[in-house]
């Protein structure tokens, strides 16, 4: 399926949940790697809002990816974010869903308030 780039230039990322390993088969614990580096993935949870609107989503970053400095609830730059759609069939049923992955996690700012005085 297509990759679909994220423009989030407008947007207000914070980070929700700390990096993790993320884990290809829950039975064996086994840590899923990128098919083309073999680096180790890791997954975050952030809150993207854009527009009035939020929505809770995990993405997935090369280990090699996360920066330094990162806290939970505050703004974070995901460069490179994308978004691909997929779909299986599991236990019978059809699942689909958007896969979210990102070059890199890094500290970010909050965005200037309009309006505001100093």
């Amino acid at each position: 399926m297509r990759t679909i780039r994220v423009e989030t230039s407008a947007a207000t990322i914070l980070l929700t949940e700390a990096p993790e390993p993320k884990v290809r088969d829950r039975q064996t614990g086994e840590i899923a790697k990128d098919a083309v580096s073999g680096e180790a993935l890791m997954t975050i949870g952030v809150v993207y809002i854009e527009e009035g609107e939020s929505s809770l989503i995990k993405v997935t970053v090369p280990e090699s990816g996360v920066s330094e400095g990162l806290a939970l609830g505050a703004p974070v730059s995901l460069p490179g974010l994308a978004a691909r759609p997929w779909e299986s069939v599991f236990n019978g049923q059809q699942r689909h869903g958007i896969a979210y992955r990102a070059a890199a996690v890094t500290p970010a700012a909050f965005p200037a308030v309009l309006g505001a005085s100093a």
